[in-house]
């Protein structure tokens, strides 16, 4: 009756001897890994001892050695015979799921988020039609985005996530992979990412924005740096805290707007580059996923049901278009501008669809209310700058020519007119209130009311006139004198706003797509009220050609200021990381 009874507590193993009113010691307990069981299909053998003791075997090789000995039998009666047991089957079984952390699959590191992010890079790539750089004839606008922002953390940042990842492995910190296994994915991603860019951005030969050299599609830093945010993310983001991934992928956001800022690429270049970097990254560590099964695998993910409608806090990159306030009129008898073939004295300045980016996170207290903050940049064209700027050059060129050949040819060796920016950019700031609505277990509508600070970045078409300055105390009508050589470079015409409050409200739709990840599409509205000055100053240079010149004020600057109510509607999508 013992015997059966044993037999019945081994197949359906459960370890608890003390039913059985047997006692259990386990030498140097606190030494080891706790025991992680799992439902698997046993083959227990039953051999009889060559004494009198009972037996647990484990296998050496396990993880977790234990070497469990009884130290008094089931029945005291000396005619009952104990057993030993051998679970040799288990522990071979057992090692299939070592420390219960299941083997990745490839489609489970797979969100193929930066495909949509490329085409969306490719589709972006329109805005340059209205940019034309360095154009050799100087009738026409020599166009460049150009900005006064000068800052080289760009080269640093882009591996900021990768070292934070290394570190953090090295440091003992237990992420997804052993140190192995995190290098061969890890130097696979970058091999990956540098395949991909390398072709396509030689063999597009995309001029960059401040016209060095033609290799701007895609960008290679942002590739670089969402490469290593996605690594943290996969390492560590995944396995041990969002916060991980959410600082990753915001320090390679930063490195993708700074590259636009630095005059070095195009948005369309950084869409394309975060792109490539993502699905590059997550395409690696699914091939590793095929390679090394569940070797060198240390933690599972945090969760593997999707919570990004029950627990909504964010971190998203989005992209959109702008729509809204179309034009801005300034008083142009103020400024001195006159159409002589239309007879209208007033500048009509026109707004092109915006394209525009940002990066957006929330903390949400419950599934329904959080506080959170937006970073947005919008890029809006003016449709005619470049061509005002062409009619500018044509009225220099007639004005010229209606002096003195000889003299002009002396005084003004040059005149080139160029156009520096042609797009009115907006960069904003805002704080403010979240609230969510679940309406499935996938689906959640959203809304916020947000204020914050807006800047503005000055359209600018710029001159430069060269010669040698004549002298008009000395000069008669048939001999001028000559003084020294003049270089002036000015800002021929210029828009400028004010910085101010803005004010924003918005509609989302959130699908969760998978663990911690969602998509959302968006409708925002925002609102300030701005103050545009246009400065038109084209004789400028004359205080630098003109010697003896007494009253250079009447070759200075004029302006004119209007107030203006800016409504912006902005449609657009996010990728979303949740926590």
């Amino acid at each position: 009756m013992k015997k059966i009874l044993l037999l019945a507590i081994a197949c359906n193993c459960n370890f608890t001897f003390a039913a059985v009113n047997n006692f259990v010691s386990v030498s140097n307990y606190t030494q080891h890994k706790e025991w992680k069981l799992a439902s698997l299909d046993l083959k227990p053998t039953f051999t009889k001892p060559h004494n009198q003791q009972s037996e647990f075997l484990i296998d050496t090789q396990a993880e977790f050695p234990v070497d469990i000995q009884s130290e008094r039998y089931l029945d005291s009666q000396p005619e009952q015979q104990p057993y030993a047991y051998n679970f040799a089957d288990v522990n071979e079984n057992a090692v299939k799921i070592k420390n219960g952390i299941k083997p990745y699959t490839f489609f489970q590191d797979q969100t193929f988020v930066g495909i949509p992010l490329f085409i969306a890079g490719v589709i972006a790539k329109t805005e340059k039609r209205s940019f034309r750089q360095n154009t050799a004839d100087l009738r026409n606008s020599r166009t460049r985005l150009l900005t006064s922002f000068d800052c080289h953390i760009d080269d640093y940042s882009q591996l900021a996530p990768l070292v934070l990842t290394t570190g953090l492995n090295l440091a003992g910190v237990e992420g997804r992979s052993s140190f192995g296994r995190y290098v061969a994915c890890a130097g696979l991603s970058y091999a990956l990412m540098a395949g991909i860019v390398n072709p396509i951005k030689y063999g597009a030969k995309e001029m960059r924005p401040d016209g060095s050299t033609r290799n701007s599609f895609p960008s290679g830093h942002t590739a670089t740096a969402f490469v290593s945010a996605t690594i943290l993310h996969k390492e560590y983001g995944m396995t041990r805290s969002p916060w991980y991934s959410i600082a990753g992928y915001g320090v390679a956001t930063a490195t993708g707007v700074m590259r636009v800022l630095n005059n070095r690429h195009w948005v369309s270049d950084v869409l394309s580059g975060a792109g490539i970097g993502i699905f590059s990254t997550e395409l690696a560590y699914g091939i590793g996923d095929i390679i090394f099964k569940n070797h060198g695998l240390k933690r599972e993910p945090l969760s593997m049901t999707s919570n990004a409608v029950l627990e909504p806090s964010f971190f998203s990159i989005s992209m959109g278009m702008g729509l809204g306030s179309r034009n801005m009129t300034f008083d142009g008898e103020e400024l001195g501008v006159s159409n002589q073939e239309t007879n209208n004295k007033d500048v009509n300045l026109k707004f092109g669809t915006a394209t525009v980016v940002g990066a957006e996170g929330a903390y949400f207290f419950n599934k329904y209310i959080g506080v959170g903050g937006r970073l947005r940049v919008k890029s809006s064209p003016i449709k005619g700058w470049s061509l005002l700027a062409t009619n500018e050059r044509e009225y220099i060129d007639n004005l010229m020519n209606t002096l003195n050949p000889l003299v002009i040819k002396e005084w003004i060796q040059g005149f080139d007119i160029s156009v520096e920016s042609d797009h009115i950019t907006e960069f904003a700031a805002d704080l403010g209130l979240y609230l969510n609505l679940p309406l499935s277990n996938r689906f959640a509508l959203g809304t916020k009311a947000l204020i914050g600070r807006s800047i503005i970045q000055d359209l600018d078409i710029n001159a430069h006139a060269w010669g040698r300055s004549l002298d008009l105390a000395r000069s008669e009508s048939a001999n001028p004198v000559w003084g020294n050589d003049y270089d002036c470079d000015w800002d021929y015409m210029t828009v400028s706003g004010n910085n101010t409050l803005k004010y924003g409200t918005g509609l989302s739709l959130t699908y969760a797509y998978k663990s911690n990840f969602s998509f959302k599409v968006f409708c925002d509205y925002d609102f300030t009220r701005k103050h545009y000055t246009m400065e038109y100053s084209p004789s400028m240079f004359f205080q630098d050609a003109l010697v003896g010149l007494e009253e250079k004020e009447m070759f200075g600057v004029d302006s004119s200021t209007i107030k203006k109510n800016m409504n912006s509607f902005v449609l657009g999508g996010a990728f979303c990381v949740s926590f």
